[in-house]
């Protein structure tokens, strides 16, 4: 059963960059077909000013770990694992997986865009089932790198929900330009769901295709910093940082 649980997580963790996607047909059915409680622009354009939010929090979390991250360390890597150092301050000092719990906060502020109760349950069981896989293939590498100085810090830290209690100062400062650099393609995918299913959303209302004067250019704004920020990383070393 162990030998079967980690070979699904190593598939997962290949692909867990992609995995996500899979709930969006789910996510354009349900906005498609359900009717929301409330159908007045207004209130529809905060409540999705409120999902984006919390996804946005999730962001914030994965900028945080990946704003003080050490070189040689697992981020967006598909190929296999790394991790040079085993990182136990600041957000793993609450948290053995931030990265994560990030992730959780992005796909649960997304599900909630279509004002569906079972959506986000839906969401939050699909997700705890596969992150809990490809969580047990990363632990199965660190206590195998690391031994003891990882069980210790496993024992005193929660895999996913944090204790703040804990909380430890990261050990590098933070680098803004490994942040732009990893994570705004996070930003620009968020906008681009939420684009996406408000043009679905006026669709099922009202029966007439239409763009939000919102959600729209701001669509096309993150794109367009996630393009620029893709051509600095490749051509030029602004987004470079020394030994990180």
């Amino acid at each position: 059963m162990a030998d079967h649980a980690l070979a699904a997580g190593r598939t997962l963790f290949r692909w867990r960059s992609y995995v996500p996607l899979l709930f969006l047909p789910a996510f354009v059915l349900t906005i498609a077909l359900d009717r929301p409680p409330f159908t007045a622009p207004a209130a529809l354009l905060a409540w999705q000013i409120g999902c984006v939010l919390v996804a946005l929090a999730g962001i914030a979390v994965r900028a945080h770990v990946v704003g003080h991250a050490a070189a040689g360390t697992s981020g967006r890597n598909q190929a296999e694992q790394k991790a040079q150092s085993l990182t136990t301050t600041g957000c793993y000092s609450v948290v053995r997986h931030p990265l994560y719990l990030g992730n959780a906060l992005v796909l649960f502020g997304l599900s909630l865009l279509p004002v569906a109760w079972y959506l986000p349950v839906i969401v939050v069981l699909g997700a705890a089932l596969y992150y809990e896989r490809i969580m047990l293939v990363e632990e199965d590498f660190l206590a195998g790198k690391y031994g003891e100085a990882f069980r210790r810090w496993a024992q005193a830290t929660p895999a996913i929900v944090p204790a703040l209690r804990g909380w430890t100062p990261p050990a590098l400062p933070f680098a803004w330009r490994i942040v732009v650099r990893a994570e705004i393609y996070g930003v620009f995918q968020i906008v681009a769901v939420v684009f996406v299913l408000d043009v679905v959303q006026r669709w099922s209302l009202t029966g007439e295709a239409s763009l939000s004067p919102v959600w729209t250019p701001a669509a096309l704004a993150t794109a367009a910093v996630w393009v620029l920020a893709r051509y600095a990383r490749k051509y030029t070393r602004l987004l470079t940082v020394p030994g990180r």
